[in-house]
């Protein structure tokens, strides 16, 4: 079980991505846009991370199961901004996210440690800064929505900052200790930017 600290704020994030998950599946209700289900895909990943977190404590997240299925938040997310902001390139994203999950799920079950310092802050990092950059260039976004890069900013680095604990490194001064004392408010912050942000486009 995690700490009283860790729970309250993974119940908020809990509380937000879920908020989040509704939201998106009412909105797909609507239009039947793909993008939706992309978003819809990464704040479950999110919801259900959170749970498991609460369930069985942070020591899982030391495994290569968790980090592969942990991806496809940045990846859910990043793939419905190229989606819907982004049609020129969706389908090369598309087909990068796919080669970046599968490279995740490969390097890091399989124990290819050398690979996997490659792999795991190359595509965490390349949609994470999709998120960060996307909403700020997005044509057509509402107001406010500059919250979701906000969010992706934060992911961006407690992802990396995580990837490099998982492969026995440190990221400046993001020591594995500091790391799992910022995670869980880090991920309330970053739920809280997102539901701001994407609650804009009502």
């Amino acid at each position: 079980m995690a700490p009283i600290k860790d729970i309250i704020f993974l119940l908020l994030t809990g509380g937000l991505a879920a908020y989040l998950c509704w939201y998106f599946y009412q909105r797909y209700n609507l239009n039947k846009a793909l993008h939706n289900i992309y978003y819809l895909m990464g704040f479950a990943v999110l919801l259900v991370s959170g749970v498991l977190l609460i369930v069985l404590g942070m020591d899982i997240l030391a495994s290569p199961y968790v980090l592969t299925v942990a991806s496809l938040i940045p990846f859910g997310i990043s793939m419905g901004l190229a989606e819907e902001y982004f049609p020129a390139w969706k389908k090369y994203f598309k087909w990068f996210a796919m080669v970046g999950f599968l490279a995740i799920a490969i390097t890091s079950i399989g124990g290819m440690d050398t690979l996997k310092k490659i792999a795991v802050p190359l595509f965490h990092g390349v949609a994470g800064l999709v998120i960060f950059a996307g909403p700020f260039y997005a044509k057509g976004a509402p107001r406010g929505f500059f919250w979701v890069g906000i969010g992706g900013l934060l992911i961006g680095l407690g992802g990396i900052a995580l990837a490099f604990i998982s492969v026995g490194k440190q990221l400046l001064f993001f020591s594995p200790s500091f790391v799992m004392l910022i995670l869980t408010p880090l991920l309330f912050l970053m739920a809280g930017a997102f539901t701001l942000g994407f609650a804009k486009k009502g």
